[in-house]
């Protein structure tokens, strides 16, 4: 697969990376860690615990970030997949991955761990891209990723602003009535659009398509009857590709609340302690455990980024297939 992910996308950057200790005595350990800034996040593992970095490797430097995977749909989608990857022998879904060998790197281990975990749910079904920072380190990984996350190098490309949305019934203007809105109805269901978050729209210029978040996603699962979270589908107005992540992604740009990157990067580590469901107040959406097991084990455990006006129905489908604990 060939470099992708080079155009700069809309909305916040969650990643999480892979560092690597180029310290002679120290060298060839690793570290996991989230960030919404790489470039300065390994300035601050660089510069110890007095400048932001982890205990973990402060004074043990220098060290190289060798690779970011991003495009989670939120920090807490983020933090998941950090701990999963940090702690892989104690999640459910990591299970059939076996523990490090005898002769094998803490780098090619995580590696490992990390080939797997692409192809792992609930990841496997997110608009991830694999990013090499350091070309020159790079390694082929035991499994290739899925076929929609893309392999990229380089630093990631500046963040590009929300696109605005168009006028709609839902802002404060009125719309002229004599002109119409194409966008005052679902355009699969024909029904009035009255969800809080807002439609999903096509982000092609052009496209007026304008459908609820049901819908839409019924639309591109047609192919996937089983399935709860598209990957991707057709839009039905202008037929051209679109990402699922995407589209959530840019609807909740305009409710998103600003968090203080340095906040987010002090939970690392520490926000599983959270209680059960975790409503996160600054996102139009509810995140809750759908777990198989026990709450004292939430390892791979998967988090649901639900709209909130969804959950009834989303919690009627699970108790109708049995997977609702």
């Amino acid at each position: 697969m060939g470099p992708a992910g080079v155009t700069a996308r809309p909305g916040r950057f969650f990643g999480v990376y892979l560092l690597y200790c180029l310290n002679p005595r120290y060298r060839g350990r690793v570290y996991v860690g989230f960030t919404v800034n790489p470039a300065r996040r390994v300035q601050q593992h660089n510069g110890g615990r007095k400048k932001g970095g982890a205990w973990r490797t402060s004074g043990r430097g220098p060290w190289e970030m060798v690779l970011v995977v991003h495009g989670f749909p939120s920090a807490v989608a983020a933090l998941r997949f950090e701990w999963a990857w940090q702690h892989p022998h104690a999640s459910r879904r990591l299970a059939h991955v076996g523990p490090r060998l005898r002769g094998e790197t803490a780098f090619t281990f995580h590696l490992r761990v990390l080939a797997h975990m692409l192809r792992a749910p609930p990841w496997a079904r997110l608009p991830l891209t694999l990013r090499w920072l350091r070309p020159d380190l790079r390694q082929d990984l035991c499994l290739p990723p899925p076929p929609h996350v893309p392999l990229a190098f380089g630093p990631p490309p500046p963040q590009a602003p929300a696109p605005r949305r168009r006028a709609g019934p839902f802002d404060d203007a009125e719309p002229e009535p004599d002109q119409g809105d194409p966008g005052a109805c679902c355009s699969l269901c024909a029904q009035t659009i009255q969800d809080e978050e807002g439609p999903l729209c096509c982000p092609n210029p052009g496209c007026w398509l304008r459908a609820h978040v049901i819908c839409l996603a019924e639309e591109f699962l047609r192919e996937e009857p089983g399935q709860l979270l598209p990957l991707e589908g057709q839009c039905p107005s202008c037929e051209k590709s679109l990402l699922w992540g995407d589209l959530i992604w840019l609807c909740q740009m305009d409710t998103e609340k600003e968090v203080e990157d340095s906040e987010l990067e002090e939970v690392s580590g520490l926000w599983w302690w959270a209680p059960y469901p975790a409503v996160c107040p600054g996102l139009p959406v509810t995140n809750f455990l759908a777990s198989a097991g026990t709450l004292d084990r939430p390892a791979g455990d998967l988090i649901l980024s639900v709209p909130t006006h969804l959950l009834p129905l989303f919690c009627a489908t699970c108790r109708g297939s049995g997977t609702w604990s």
